[in-house]
């Protein structure tokens, strides 16, 4: 008996918590400007009203009223968009430490650095991003403790391990064969693909990302030679589609983004060579290109100076401009373009300087700002939660002083980011 009243009593004490769940978060963010990056147009004094971290609602700001209860982010001044989408990252990687060097660091030493450039990329108004590749799934487990409140960042799409042939772009060429070992990014034929889609899936991949090509900072390959076969990546499409994952291929050379294309692929990433006929198929079939066209610049004038090998600066040296000149083509072309940067092989934190390449190789900058936002949330399958001001999304937003429309340089320095109604800059 007394068993039984210990038990009653400890349920009545429990059932207020649970009956009486806590007050919604209610929060309304006005400022000057926003744009309305699904129409094009340049809204004044918004009211943007977030509940539980996503929007409710968008008013005018000069007929609206609202309770002392909700908390009131004022950005009079400035101009808000929607939190920036950044679709190739490397948050666990360092653009300061390469070639051999990174070979000085314990493994967990890369987990560590992950939760600094999470916040760095959060602070320069990416709320949302897809890194596409990591070892050891530290993407994973950057994700789970944002999401858990552990730590700041931004929103992680995880693509864990990238997927590539022995030898090639995705394996690691640095040591002798005495030292070889196996690793979870190789496969060798379209069955293996399939397994390691599957393996990757059920470890937390949200994404698939493939090495259909060589690349600059991979040593011992020419960084246009395909290096999966049309049966390879068509397995690994046909596997991450089933699994509703979409799939993202490090591809530079011409021959290698065309099968890539051919098989189903959803990005290209880099796209350095593409020639006409290929942009005109990407075109045509809806593909994505994601090119990093700002990092080069990085890449040239630090040289040798952080460990990169002279092999891996010739080969920018190589295709640095070429890429810049296919991405203007593609742009004309039609091809529908994405923003990424490739953060990790510069310094995180100056995701915002693309936009004045993109501006400056073709793009309108509204166009440069929906590859970062719409047309992001698009390509990554997520428009009810990210990629614009609007109600159901996530209440991501970043503030700018200026007119991003007419300098899209402004975007490079945030005056205010916000994630899911809360502010964290």
């Amino acid at each position: 008996m007394l068993k039984t009243l210990g038990a009653a009593v400890a349920v009545a004490i429990a059932a207020p918590a649970l009956a009486e769940p806590a007050a919604p978060q209610m929060v309304v963010v006005t400022a000057d400007r926003m744009v309305d990056v699904l129409t094009g147009k340049t809204v004044d004094h918004p009211a943007v009203f977030i509940t539980d971290g996503r929007i409710t609602s968008v008013a005018d700001a000069r007929t609206v009223r609202w309770s002392d209860k909700v908390k009131h982010i004022d950005l009079s001044g400035k101009t808000i968009l929607p939190g920036l989408i950044d679709m190739h990252v490397h948050l666990t990687s360092l653009a300061e430490i390469g070639g051999y060097r990174d070979l000085q660091y314990t493994d967990s030493f890369w987990s560590a650095v992950g939760v600094a450039n999470a916040a760095k990329t959060l602070k320069a108004g990416f709320t949302s991003v897809r890194n596409v590749g990591a070892a050891d799934f530290q993407d994973v487990g950057l994700r789970q403790a944002i999401d858990g409140g552990w730590v700041v960042g931004p929103r992680i799409t995880t693509a864990t391990y990238a997927i590539g042939a022995t030898g090639g772009h995705c394996d690691d060429n640095k040591l002798p064969p005495s030292l070889d070992r196996a690793t979870p990014s190789t496969v060798n034929s379209p069955d293996e693909a399939r397994t390691r889609v599957r393996w990757l899936h059920k470890y937390g991949a949200q994404v698939i990302k493939i090495c259909a090509t060589g690349g600059v900072f991979s040593l011992g390959d020419s960084v246009g030679g395909q290096q999966l076969s049309l049966g390879e990546m068509k397995a690994i499409a046909d596997e991450a589609h089933m699994l509703h994952m979409k799939v993202a291929a490090h591809a530079h050379g011409d021959e290698g983004i065309r099968t890539a294309i051919l098989a189903g692929i959803d990005t290209i990433e880099h796209a350095s060579l593409a020639s006409d006929e290929t942009i005109k198929l990407a075109a045509q079939r809806g593909t994505w290109f994601d090119m990093d066209i700002y990092n080069d610049d990085y890449i040239l004038a630090t040289g040798t100076a952080n460990g990169t090998e002279q092999e891996s600066l010739d080969k920018e040296k190589e295709i640095g401009l070429k890429q810049r000149q296919t991405f203007q083509r593609a742009v004309k072309g039609g091809v529908r373009m994405l923003y990424g940067t490739d953060a990790g092989v510069y310094p995180h934190g100056d995701n915002g300087k693309q936009f004045a390449k993109m501006v400056e190789w073709g793009m309108t900058p509204l166009g440069a700002i929906r590859a970062a936002t719409s047309d992001a949330a698009v390509a990554l399958g997520k428009t009810s939660d990210v990629g614009a001001i609007a109600v159901g999304r996530y209440g991501d937003i970043v503030a700018v002083d200026g007119d991003p429309l007419a300098d899209v340089r402004v975007l490079e320095h945030p005056a205010a980011v916000i994630k899911g109604g809360v502010r964290v800059e």
